[in-house]
């Protein structure tokens, strides 16, 4: 299982903005709820996965928030390793990095999907419905289309 530490770190960002949305918070809110002193340019780079946060830093955020720190990792560590109940996920670099000439239209969306992220985005996931419109475009079977996907993620 190979692990992207830059993906990690923007999806344990993602969970953690959720989390403060959720409580319906702004970062200054939560700035004023942690027990040791944080810029706000620090708490926006945690959430948006461009600064990697301490482990301490991580539970004081948790705590300040009243979430468990094991559920808030456990939900990054499933969004990273386990794809969804009828969800493929595609390393997008690794797609297109790959040469296979059935996987040409799959290959262009990878290509125009991190043009328009702007590298922020290495990784999604597609359901059942997205599988099957691009096996068809690929001259596939979904399910030999959602194989090749998952090994070049590192899942299969």
């Amino acid at each position: 299982m190979r692990i992207d530490g830059e993906a990690y770190q923007r999806a344990l960002g993602e969970e953690l903005r959720k989390l403060r949305k959720r409580r319906g918070w702004t970062r200054k809110e939560l700035k004023e709820r942690l027990q040791s002193e944080i810029s706000l340019q620090t708490l926006a780079t945690y959430e948006l996965g461009t600064r990697q946060c301490s482990v301490v830093r991580l539970v004081e955020l948790c705590v300040a928030m009243d979430e468990p720190p094991q559920e808030l990792i456990g939900r990054v560590h499933r969004r990273m390793f386990t794809d969804e109940p009828g969800r493929v996920r595609v390393h997008l670099p690794a797609l297109v990095a790959n040469a296979e000439p059935e996987l040409l239209p799959m290959r262009r969306w990878a290509e125009d999907r991190l043009r328009q992220s702007v590298g922020t985005v290495a990784e999604v996931q597609l359901d059942r419905a997205a599988i099957t419109w691009m096996a068809e475009l690929c001259g596939l079977e979904p399910g030999d289309l959602a194989a090749r996907l998952r090994n070049l993620a590192g899942t299969g």
